[in-house]
């Protein structure tokens, strides 16, 4: 499973959500990509004059500014996996630890935020409906509440990442990820699928992976999608990262054959709701897999089986810290 980008958690969110970390559709056919967390994440409600930092064949490996100026030019105009969602009636929700964090995609993007006129606030029905900014509601409102969309994206607080931790003590994000994937396979929630009640366990993927490789060693050198200066593989792929696939319907298995990166998960969405693969013609179109090998629907859903972790379910619901930032190194 490689990080389908070269670049750190800012543009790797972009592509788990939408294929690109490109301004437009038309940057992203150029290869010019936003390469690097900025300074000011805020997206489309950046100040005057904030820098991101784009590359692109032509300045490969060197980086060029793109400047906020006039206001509002980091708001991007382009689809998004949430907009083909949207076009199939399908709902999404984006839980993120506050609205200017460099993990929080949609900001980025104008049709979600809905900026008001000086770019201070969004004010977008999407933005409002689908965007929650605090990571702890998927547990206590949402799943709890059998009021899960369609699809989650679920970013943790920095406390609950798994960045390495300065004394080596750090249990929170193993056991974040172990009460979620807990709360779905134990929920006695369901889902009407073809006239039929079905647990949440028995029709929900849980698809676990890391934004970046966070500059751990890998032997394996990244596979470029062309050659360097003449395309995507100026940027395109980063080094390995993690995939877990968690469902009733997977068997044990490492599957070392097929090759993977974030526009695989994309194009597994696609497939799963009735969308062309491919369809947003970014990393879903240039990704050769979708996920599908590791289901095995022939085989009768296998019972959910309790993960051990440090801390529990009950931590997370009570937990009343402050959310601390992505990186605080």
């Amino acid at each position: 499973m490689f990080q389908t980008n070269q670049g750190p958690s800012a543009p790797a969110h972009q592509f788990i959500f939408g294929g690109t970390s490109a301004t437009s559709a038309g940057g992203d056919s150029n290869a010019t990509f936003v390469a690097e967390n900025p300074l000011s994440p805020k997206g489309c409600l950046a100040p005057l004059n904030a820098i991101y930092e784009l590359i692109s064949p032509q300045t490969a490996p060197k980086e060029f500014d793109l400047v906020n100026n006039p206001l509002g030019t980091f708001c991007f105009t382009r689809p998004t996996m949430a907009s083909l969602l949207d076009s199939k009636g399908r709902s999404w929700k984006y839980y993120t630890p506050g609205p200017n964090s460099i993990w929080t995609a949609p900001n980025w993007i104008r049709d979600i935020c809905g900026p008001d006129q000086d770019y201070l606030s969004c004010n977008g029905p999407e933005w409002k409906n689908s965007v929650d900014l605090n990571p702890q509601h998927f547990l206590q409102n949402d799943l709890l509440g059998c009021q899960l969309p369609a699809v989650s994206w679920v970013i943790p607080a920095g406390q609950n990442s798994d960045h390495p931790s300065s004394d080596g003590t750090h249990t929170g994000g193993p056991s974040w990820v172990a009460a979620i994937v807990n709360a779905i396979g134990e929920s006695t929630c369901t889902d009407v699928v073809n006239g039929k009640a079905l647990p949440y366990w028995q029709d929900t993927v849980i698809i676990i992976t890391w934004d970046d490789w966070g500059g751990f060693y890998d032997h394996r050198r990244p596979t470029l999608l062309s050659v360097p200066s003449q395309g995507q593989g100026d940027y395109q792929l980063g080094f390995r990262v993690p995939l877990l696939f968690v469902s009733a319907y997977t068997n044990p298995m490492i599957d070392s054959t097929n090759q993977y990166d974030f526009g695989s998960i994309l194009r597994f969405m696609e497939h799963n709701f009735g969308i062309q693969e491919g369809a947003l013609g970014f990393a879903d179109q240039r990704s050769q897999t979708d996920l599908t090998a590791f289901f095995n629907f022939r085989r009768a859903p296998r019972p959910f089986q309790h993960i051990s972790a440090p801390l529990g379910l009950e931590f997370f619901l009570n937990d009343h810290s402050p959310m601390e930032p992505p990186d605080n190194d």
